[in-house]
C-alpha cells in the first residue's frame, strides 16, 4: 500500500474509544437499573431490587468502572481507547454480579425490602412434565396429581407439559384444576394431548379450559398442541377470561390465519403483555395482520417471536408498523418468513423506538442488499446495547457491507454476530473484520460461514477476533478458502484452536473468480483501497 493510500486508509478507520460520551453513560447506568428490577434466575435466589436502590447501584458501580478505564488509558493515551472500553464493560459487568448476588439491603430498621416479603409467601412450582414424553391414564394421573390435593401447600405455577392427557385422566384432572385456580399465576400446558385422536384431543382441551377458566394468570403456554382454529375455540374460555397475561406462548401449534383472528380476538387485553411467542405456525399474511392487532395492543412488550409462521410482504409490513409502537422490546425474532425488501424497509423505520433492544434475529427474510442498508442504517442509530445480531441467508453482498460494518463498529456491547450464508466474499469481509476488531470486548461469536470468502477474508476474521477476551467461536467453514489460507488461520489460532471452528466443508477451488477485475483474491492492496466505506465517528461508535 503507498503512503498515501495508507494515510487515507488510517484516517478512515481511525476508531477513539475513549472516553465515552455522557450520554453513553446514562445508557449503561439505565440498561443496569433495568437488569436489577427485572425477575431473573438470580432474582429468584436472592432477591429484587426496588428501582431506587437499582439506580443507586448501578450509579457508584458506572463511577468506579469508569474511574478504573480512565486511570487505564491515561496509561497509554495515544491508543484508541479500545482496552479501556474493555475494562469499562469487564468492571462493570463483575460490580453487576456481585449485587445481584448480594440481593436488596435490609433497611436500617431491619424490614427487608418488598420483594422479600414477596418471595415468602410465593408458593411452590407443580412439574410433572419429566424427561420423557409418556401417555398418563385416570389410575396414574390420581397419582401424579394427589400433591396439588393438599389444600395447605399453595401452588402458584402448574406444567403438565410433555404428559398426553386421556379423556379419562382428564376428568381426573378436571377438579383439581378448578379446586386450586384461584391461586394460579403460571400455568403450562404444553404438549398435553400427543397422539390422541382429534375429536378426544379436543374434549380434553375443553376440559382444562373450562376448569381454568377465570384464573387470573401472568403465564400460559399451550405450545406443541396442533391445535389449529379448533384448538384455539376449544381453550376459548380460558382464553376469554384474561386480562393480566405478561406471557403468552402459542409455538408449534399449527396455527393458520383463522386461528389467529380467532386469538386476537378472543383475549380481552393484552395491556401487560411482555412476551408473545409464535414460532413455527402457518400463519400467513391474513394471520399475521391479526397478530399485528394484538402488538398494536401491547404497549409493553419486550420479547416478540414470529419466525417460521409462512409470512410475506404483506403481513411483514403489517407486523413491523405494529411493532413501531413497542417502545420497550428488547428481543425481536422473526427468522425464517418471505418478508423481502419492503418488509425490511417498514421494518428499519420502526427500528428508531428500540431503545432497549439487545437481541434481533433477521435470518432468511429475503432482505437483500436493499432491506439490509436501510435495516443496518436505522439499527446504527437505535438500540445502544445491542448483544445478537443475526441476518443469515438473506442474499447480503458486499454492496451492503459498508453500512453494516459501519453499524456493528457502533454496537460495542455486541457479543453474537451471524451473517452466514450470504455473499459478503472477501471485500465483505475484510469490512466486517475491520468493524468487530476495535473494541468489541465482549465478542464471543461470529459467524460468516458460506460467503464466497477466499484466503484474504479468513485471514482478515481470524486476526480480528483471535485475541479478544472470552472468544469462543468463528466459523468460517463453507468457504472458497485455498490450503496455503486454511494453514494460515490455522497458524494465528495456533494458542486457541477450540474457537475455530470445523473447515472440513471449505472447497479451496472454489468458484471462477469475477470477470470484472478480481485477478488475485488475496491481493489485500485492492481490498483495502476499497474500504473508504467504513468512516466510522465517536459517537456512532461508542
Amino acid at each position: 500500500m503507498d503512503s498515501q493510500a495508507q494515510t487515507f486508509h488510517q484516517r478512515s478507520v481511525s476508531i477513539k474509544l475513549w472516553p465515552p460520551s455522557q450520554s453513553t453513560r446514562i445508557l449503561l447506568v439505565e440498561r443496569m437499573t433495568k437488569n436489577f428490577i427485572t425477575p431473573s434466575f438470580l432474582s429468584r435466589k436472592y432477591g429484587l431490587l426496588s428501582k431506587e436502590e437499582a439506580e443507586e447501584d448501578a450509579k457508584q458501580i458506572e463511577n468506579i468502572a469508569f474511574a478504573a478505564a480512565d486511570q487505564h488509558f491515561e496509561k497509554e493515551p495515544y491508543g484508541d481507547g479500545s482496552s479501556a472500553v474493555q475494562i469499562y464493560a469487564k468492571e462493570s459487568s463483575k460490580l453487576m454480579l456481585e449485587v445481584l448476588k448480594r440481593g436488596p439491603k435490609v433497611k436500617e430498621h431491619g424490614e427487608v425490602m418488598q420483594y422479600e416479603k414477596d418471595t415468602a409467601t410465593h408458593g411452590s412450582v407443580f412439574d410433572i412434565s419429566g424427561s420423557r414424553r409418556s401417555f398418563i391414564d385416570a389410575e396414574e394421573a390420581e397419582e401424579l396429581l394427589k400433591p396439588l390435593r393438599d389444600h395447605e401447600k399453595l401452588y402458584t405455577k402448574i406444567c403438565f407439559s410433555n404428559r398426553s392427557f386421556g379423556l379419562d385422566a382428564a376428568h381426573v384432572a378436571e377438579p383439581i384444576l378448578t379446586s386450586i385456580k384461584d391461586q394460579l399465576k403460571e400455568v403450562d400446558l404444553s404438549d398435553i394431548i400427543a397422539g390422541r385422536p382429534e375429536t378426544e384431543a379436543l374434549q380434553v382441551m375443553n376440559i382444562f379450559s373450562s376448569a381454568l377458566e377465570g384464573c387470573v394468570l401472568r403465564y400460559l403456554n399451550l405450545s406443541d398442541n396442533a391445535m389449529g382454529e379448533k384448538g384455539v375455540n376449544a381453550f376459548g374460555s380460558l382464553l376469554r377470561s384474561q386480562t393480566n397475561l405478561e406471557e403468552l406462548y402459542l409455538m408449534n401449534d399449527g396455527i393458520s390465519e383463522e386461528a389467529a383472528r380467532a386469538v386476537s380476538k378472543f383475549i380481552p387485553s393484552t395491556e401487560k403483555l411482555r412476551v408473545l411467542h409464535f414460532h413455527n405456525n402457518m400463519t400467513g399474511d391474513e394471520g399475521a395482520i391479526a397478530i399485528s392487532d394484538m402488538v398494536k395492543r401491547s404497549p409493553l412488550l419486550e420479547d416478540f417471536r414470529c419466525s417460521s409462521t409462512r409470512v410475506g410482504s404483506e403481513g411483514g409490513i403489517a407486523l413491523a408498523e405494529a411493532l413501531g409502537t413497542c417502545s420497550h422490546l428488547k428481543k425481536l425474532d422473526l427468522r425464517d418468513n418471505m418478508f423481502g425488501v419492503q418488509s425490511g424497509i417498514a421494518l428499519s423505520k420502526s427500528l428508531t423506538a428500540f431503545a432497549d433492544l439487545t437481541e434481533i434475529y433477521l435470518s432468511y427474510l429475503n432482505l437483500e442488499d436493499e432491506g439490509t442498508e436501510a435495516l443496518a442504517n436505522s439499527l446504527k442509530e437505535s438500540a445502544p446495547s445491542l448483544e445478537v445480531l443475526e441476518m443469515a441467508g438473506n442474499d447480503i453482498t458486499a454492496r451492503s457491507a459498508a453500512a453494516l460494518a459501519t453499524c456493528i463498529a457502533a454496537k460495542q456491547f455486541i457479543t453474537r454476530l451471524n451473517l452466514s450464508e450470504n455473499e459478503l466474499k472477501d471485500e465483505g469481509a475484510i469490512l466486517i473484520s475491520k468493524a468487530v476488531a476495535e473494541g468489541h470486548g465482549q465478542l464471543t461469536e461470529v459467524d460468516l460461514n458460506t460467503n464466497s470468502i477466499r484466503r484474504a477474508g479468513a485471514r482478515a476474521l481470524a486476526q480480528a477476533v483471535v485475541h479478544k477476551p472470552g472468544f469462543k467461536l468463528l466459523n468460517i467453514n463453507a468457504n472458497f478458502i485455498s490450503d496455503e489460507g486454511i494453514d494460515e488461520v490455522r497458524e494465528i489460532f495456533k494458542n486457541s484452536l477450540n474457537v475455530l471452528g470445523p473447515l472440513d466443508e471449505n472447497d479451496p477451488e472454489g468458484e471462477d473468480l469475477d470477470e470484472e477485475g478480481e485477478e488475485d483474491a488475496d491481493n489485500e492492496v485492492d481490498l483495502e483501497s476499497k474500504l473508504k466505506g467504513l468512516e466510522i465517528k465517536q459517537e456512532e461508535n461508542y
